[in-house]
């Protein structure tokens, strides 16, 4: 069994405004580092290496990714290391401060790779429900359900 996770960010400005030039530039770096941690399955991503052009949410500010784990300690090692944190830490600079949830995690059988759709469901249902074994945080894993995807 695997864990995918979704994120959003709320852009302050568009990507392309100088104030966001740090982040653009760091994404490849980031997203290379994701690509060759351990424990690292599948991300979704454009010709460009990167899903920020996809804007699926009805506010266009809104960048995410999603990706897929051999498990939570894994994803956990990688979002707390030094190349991800040192973007992770100035997120302020470059994103809105987020009053919801701003990323879900949930189980997955090894060959399914999620939807947008599917990602969009969980963020939701863990924004209104809270943490349930259908969709959860870091601080708060659940065991998986019986009809895992």
């Amino acid at each position: 069994m695997y864990v995918a996770q979704f994120n959003i960010s709320i852009e302050k400005a568009p990507l392309d405004h100088p104030s966001m030039k740090d982040f653009v530039d760091s994404l490849a770096r980031v997203n290379q580092s994701a690509d060759d941690s351990e424990g690292f399955v599948w991300r979704l991503h454009d010709e460009t290496g990167n899903a920020t052009a996809m804007r699926v949410f009805d506010d266009q500010r809104i960048i995410f990714n999603l990706s897929v784990w051999k498990s939570i300690e894994l994803l956990k090692r990688f979002v707390f290391d030094n190349q991800h944190m040192s973007v992770l830490k100035r997120r302020r600079e470059w994103f809105e401060t987020n009053a919801k949830r701003s990323y879900v995690l949930w189980w997955i059988s090894e060959d399914h790779r999620p939807s947008i759709e599917e990602a969009k469901t969980r963020l939701f249902h863990l924004q209104e429900k809270g943490p349930t074994p259908f969709a959860f945080t870091f601080e708060q894993v659940m065991a998986p359900e019986d009809d895992v995807v």
